[in-house]
């Protein structure tokens, strides 16, 4: 389960009212930083202004009286150098519920000096201008700061971060295919998807011939006689076949490349978002893989090699050992696909 993170908001002052209340209702972020107080809205309200849910403020004293007050307290600071880190360090006597801060520059250093130093006396809020910048507050250090507030260069960057705060990555249903079929066939270009991550055990990407029928192909992660694991790598298939991408829908293998996400997928439907870090595409010999989930039969392509391997409920099987009878792990769907977004009532066939 991932660390909850904080979603704070800080549109422009130039807003009306009625447009500060319909982006609440959208965004739905944890708070809004608004320069005037507007009632009735469905977040909490913090502000530099006495009423607000929070204070926001850069004078030490108001905090320490907000404080005796009950009022939770944003404490407001700029970072620019290390003798601005010596004043977040004072300021963490007042024991602000948060520290807000400013780094005009936009540095990683002093985000992860921030968090290394701070780490547990406050939640750490950076401000944000965009998406991107949100993205690499939120995992610097791995663990990231404890959430954003954003002042966004455009409407689509408050949907994005939205998103990446706030939405679970969706499980994915998972079900047992028994297999009918394995054979040689000839060579092919196959893709290899080297991640930005390390893989576990069970866990990697989800092909097939069919957008109705993905295979789980599992990550390099195993040791073998002849190489060495690849704890990043999925030897996924070949260049035609089609991946289960992020937000449900599909692509092709020939069209990922370097710094795209992709939706790893564990063994119980559980997913997680990386990047590609590159994409290896060679010709090799293949092998074809059939199988059936109740009268539905479905299809995939794979390299013909050890490393290969097929999850199933027990663990993974190389598809040198998979045989007739070996039930497989896939995701298996009615209906077809218009350009990787899933029409469930199109009658599509694929051989």
């Amino acid at each position: 389960m991932r660390k909850a993170k904080q979603f704070w908001l800080e549109p422009s002052p130039d807003l009306s009212e009625d447009h500060i209340r319909r982006i609440a209702e959208e965004a739905k972020p944890y708070a809004m930083i608004l320069p005037k107080l507007v009632t009735g809205l469905p977040v909490k309200v913090a502000s530099p202004l006495e009423g607000g849910d929070i204070l926001v403020t850069c004078d030490i004293t108001a905090a320490y009286n907000a404080k005796d007050r009950g009022v939770p307290v944003a404490l407001q600071i700029t970072v620019q150098n290390r003798k601005d880190m010596e004043s977040v360090l004072q300021f963490l006597h007042a024991k602000p519920d948060y520290l807000l801060i400013d780094c005009p520059d936009w540095k990683i250093i002093p985000v992860e000096n921030l968090i290394a130093e701070t780490r547990g006396a406050s939640k750490i809020l950076i401000r944000t201008r965009n998406f991107e910048e949100s993205r690499t507050a939120l995992s610097i250090l791995e663990q990231g700061t404890d959430g954003i507030s954003l002042t966004p260069d455009h409407p689509s960057d408050i949907v994005r971060t939205r998103n990446l705060i706030l939405e679970e990555p969706e499980p994915v249903s998972l079900s047992l295919a028994k297999v009918t079929s394995v054979r040689p066939i000839g060579t092919g270009a196959r893709v290899c998807v080297d991640t930005c991550e390390i893989l576990h055990d069970g866990e990697g990407l989800l092909t097939g011939s069919s957008s109705q029928g993905l295979f789980l192909i599992e990550g390099e992660v195993h040791a073998n006689p002849h190489v060495n694991p690849r704890p990043f790598r999925i030897n996924a298939g070949p260049v035609a076949l089609y991946l289960l991408a992020p937000e449900g829908k599909t692509q092709y293998l020939s069209e990922l490349s370097a710094g795209q996400p992709v939706l790893l997928v564990d063994k119980k439907g559980r997913t997680r978002r990386v990047d590609v870090a590159r994409v290896k595409i060679e010709r090799r010999p293949l092998m074809l893989v059939e199988a059936s989930v109740g009268p539905a039969s479905i299809r995939t392509i794979v390299q013909n090699a050890e490393t290969v391997r097929l999850v199933t409920n027990e663990g993974s099987k190389s598809i040198s050992d998979v045989k007739p009878g070996d039930e497989v792990l896939v995701r298996y769907e009615e209906g077809g696909r218009h350009f990787g977004t899933r029409i469930p009532d199109e009658m599509i066939i694929e051989k």
